[in-house]
């Protein structure tokens, strides 16, 4: 059965012959007209059916009187079909890319991809195979069954026969190295000073996770001397910063100061451009206070709770650096007493330490090895005279020393002569036959007090 609208006409007669019964035109005037009931059918003019229309029965809500938070629920909408659209829609895409990026054929094992750069060596002769000829200081290798050869690793391939005519690949230099990502959870602590490193339930510590791991250049041969280099002074001004961060090798540590506005992003984009980095620790030097560091000084009069708090400061103010160093500090360093917590606090924490060397009374070394503590003491300050002969002379030096003991550490600081003469230097090091590495790769690791006492 279908409804017909009634003319307006007809609904004001309606109301009309209502009024005449009765009611007050302001009674009339109020009431709604009626509701039709499911089924009922409306005439149009002259008995004639109008348009048919399904009057469905309708809810009317009142608001005022509904329980708070019992509102009906609204009807649903298409929301969900879209959203469900747009899901199946994005993962038939990262299904798609999947699929371009894995190479089944591998048996989905990840895979990297490097350029293959051959350099022409005109005057290398063939060598045999398994001839245990070495490549001397600077040398290039001449060909893959010289790798062979000096690595020691017996090859055995299929048909026999040697490497032939194989490419040699150095895939640490093809491919950009990057340090972990920091922070990590498993090292970090929370305090009022900020995170601060300490070693992970795991037995995991911060100067090896944090550190810039080693890779020997095939051009140079096993046991080639090695030199670290530690250029500090960053964070303090930015220009100066971003220029070390850019021009040295990735294998050149760097270290903060504590104080700077960007320090924090700063210490980041050092990493994030593979340079290992360090924290320096502002500490009292014989001419304090004439000279001072600055705010959170470790002291020689302050109690070793009052260091503490200053050393964990310092520490707060960034993450992700392997080790310490000392700043300037000859009165803190000479001082066992005051220096002793202070080098505890560092070793509990699973960092190393480096001496800058710019003191001679420094106990570090002295100390550190009765706490267990991986530390080193730097060999030469190289740009001690900022002048650029002095500093290429002071270079070739701590090179020579390297030679002679098997490794060296220089320090600097990041001053625009400093940073030229080192990028300059460090350019042709490889090819002379010595090993560019990051401080920590110097560092030992010192037996604890039980251990050593066993001994």
């Amino acid at each position: 059965m279908h409804v017909f609208p009634a003319p307006r006409r007809h609904l004001r007669a309606a109301a009309a012959r209502r009024d005449a019964g009765g009611n007050s035109p302001s009674t009339a005037t109020r009431r709604q007209p009626r509701m039709r009931r499911r089924g009922e059918v409306i005439r149009g003019p002259e008995g004639r059916p109008g348009r048919a229309k399904r009057i469905e029965p309708q809810t009317v809500r009142d608001p005022v009187n509904e329980p708070l938070g019992q509102a009906p629920e609204p009807r649903p909408r298409r929301t969900a079909r879209v959203v469900v659209a747009v899901g199946l829609l994005a993962l038939a895409v990262g299904a798609a890319a999947l699929l371009r990026t894995v190479d089944w054929r591998r048996g989905g094992e990840p895979f990297a991809v490097a350029q293959i750069e051959q350099t022409p060596n005109p005057g290398a002769a063939p060598t045999a195979a398994g001839s245990q000829s070495k490549a001397g200081p600077g040398q290039a290798t001449a060909n893959a069954d010289q790798v062979e050869a000096d690595s020691g690793v017996k090859v055995v391939r299929s048909g026999g026969g040697g490497a032939g005519g194989s490419t040699i690949i150095d895939v640490p230099q093809a491919l950009s190295l990057r340090l972990a990502p920091a922070p990590d959870r498993r090292l970090t602590e929370k305090s009022r000073f900020g995170l601060l490193p300490r070693v992970g339930a795991d037995g995991a510590r911060p100067a090896e996770v944090y550190a810039r791991p080693v890779f020997a250049a095939a051009k140079l041969r096993p046991g080639a001397p090695r030199v670290a280099l530690l250029v500090g002074g960053l964070g303090l001004n930015p220009a100066s910063t971003s220029d070390a961060i850019a021009r040295l090798p990735a294998s050149v540590s760097l270290g903060f100061a504590p104080y700077g506005d960007g320090l924090e992003g700063e210490a980041a984009a050092a990493r994030e451009a593979g340079h290992e980095t360090l924290l320096q620790a502002p500490m009292e030097p014989i001419t304090y206070p004439a000279d001072n560091p600055g705010p959170h000084t470790l002291l020689t009069g302050a109690s070793d709770a009052d260091n503490l708090d200053s050393l964990r400061w310092q520490m707060g103010r960034f993450v992700g650096y392997a080790g310490i160093v000392n700043h300037l500090g000859g009165k803190f360093t000479a001082d066992a007493r005051a220096l002793t917590p202070a080098l505890s606090e560092i070793a509990a924490r699973g960092l190393f330490y480096l001496d800058d060397g710019s003191s001679p009374r420094s106990l570090a070394h002295d100390v550190a090895p009765t706490l267990g503590l991986a530390s080193a003491a730097a060999d030469a300050v190289v740009d001690a005279d900022a002048a650029p002969a002095a500093i290429d002379a002071a270079l070739t030096r701590l090179e020579t020393l390297a030679r002679t003991r098997g490794a060296a550490i220089g320090v600097a600081t990041a001053l625009p002569s400093s940073l030229d003469r080192i990028a300059r230097w460090s350019a042709g090091l490889e090819a002379r036959g010595v090993e560019l590495v990051p401080v920590s790769a110097l560092t030992a690791r010192a037996p604890g007090p039980a251990a050593a006492a066993g001994r």
